[in-house]
């Protein structure tokens, strides 16, 4: 809730491309900072070695192609890649953070995180929901016995359904006494599938309920209802099978940008626990800050907030749903996800709600970030 110096400074830029309304050049020019045309150039400054102490990498926007799987093929690899190369020829490995998920290709997401594991270069990835404040207030303390769990948002499969995995992978991770052992099975449902699938017990209506009640308010007079009666929203969910037997879902609910719930049943309670990660008053626009306090303190201090093995698993998990999809809703084992970590405590990181007592319903959204104004100020 305090106004505080970040700790880090912008030096210099690299811009992939220049769309329509693209900012980079109008920003480089207002701050003064450097753009130049290559990433090499970029992390030495314009001089000959490396002149950083970190590297933020944003795979994003941009003219970029659509694979077979319906995938962006964003160049996350590509970037990394060119980043270590000046970090290996310094002899200097500096804190990375890629946005989002590592690749759409599940082996080059592997490689990124075992080459930074390799020259003990700290790596950080992922989604800015998780850190979003948790209404109401939700913990979920290490050795929880979480039996069943669900993560609801309201949009497309890849680009919404990797942040309903973050969300879902964040809460459930600290379900074990030795941490997070991996996932052994994907599939992706949508339509009458999924309401089958639903009434043989793979996934509940009553905990999707009970997540939807933290967003509402009110309870829903229907999840069945609610699920199937939003015009042109077919619902649908990954549904996800744990290598230590936990059954989890994510599910699509209605077309909503600001929906990301959670709710799960644990050993010896009647009742699920849930909460709505509230994204602030301005929306998805305040969501980025919990983010940008983990990202400045693994730049200032070297340490990883949270394992970048999380959003490995996510990157897996993902190609595989989006494979099942394209695959009629095939379930698809993983042995590959066989992905191991001990979680970490971040609630330093999270917004706690004190934000919004000088960001209030009441404040005016500030006006004249281009281009992307117009895409939360007419939510208003």
């Amino acid at each position: 809730g305090r106004l505080v110096d970040p700790g880090v400074d912008i030096v210099s830029f690299y811009a992939d491309q220049f769309p329509n309304g693209d900012m980079a050049r109008d920003v480089a020019k207002k701050y003064n900072v450097p753009l130049f045309d290559s990433i090499e150039k970029a992390m030495c400054v314009g001089g000959t070695s490396l002149a950083v102490d970190a590297v933020l990498s944003i795979g994003e926007h941009g003219d970029y192609p659509v694979n077979d799987l319906g995938q962006k093929m964003y160049p996350r690899k590509r970037f990394f890649d060119a980043a270590v190369a000046v970090m290996k020829r310094a002899g200097r490995y500096v804190p990375l953070f890629n946005d989002k998920h590592y690749s759409y290709r599940w082996d080059w997401a592997r490689e990124m995180v075992d080459v930074a594991r390799a020259n003990r270069m700290p790596l950080l990835a992922g989604s800015s929901v998780p850190l979003a404040q948790r209404r109401p207030c939700l913990e979920l303390p290490r050795g929880t016995k979480i039996t069943e769990a669900i993560s609801v948002h309201g949009g497309p499969l890849e680009s919404y359904g990797f942040h309903g995995l973050e969300v879902l992978q964040s809460m459930v991770e600290t379900r074990g006494e030795i941490g997070e052992t991996g996932i052994a099975r994907i599939q992706v449902l949508e339509g009458e599938a999924l309401f089958d699938a639903a009434r043989q017990g793979r996934w509940s209506l009553d905990l999707a309920e009970a997540a939807m009640l933290a967003e509402l308010d009110r309870r829903p007079r229907s999840m069945t209802r609610l699920l199937s009666g939003h015009e042109n929203s077919k619902p649908h969910a990954i549904l996800v099978e744990y290598r230590d037997g936990l059954k989890a879902a994510v599910l699509k609910v209605g077309n909503d940008s600001n929906r990301w719930n959670f709710a799960c049943r644990v050993a010896g309670e009647s009742k699920p626990r849930a909460t709505a990660l509230f994204n602030g008053p301005w929306g998805n626009r305040c969501l980025f800050k919990g983010l940008s306090h983990s990202i400045q303190s693994m730049f200032i201090h070297g340490q990883e907030p949270y394992p970048a093995e999380r959003t490995l698993l996510v990157t897996g998990a993902l190609d595989t749903a989006v494979r099942s999809y394209h695959a009629g809703g095939k379930a698809l084992d993983t042995p590959h996800l066989d992905v191991t970590y001990t979680p970490t405590d971040v609630s330093d990181f999270r917004e706690n709600g004190r934000s919004w007592q000088v960001i209030t319903k009441h404040t005016p959204q500030p006006r004249g970030f281009e281009p992307g104004d117009h895409k939360f100020l007419d939510q208003d």
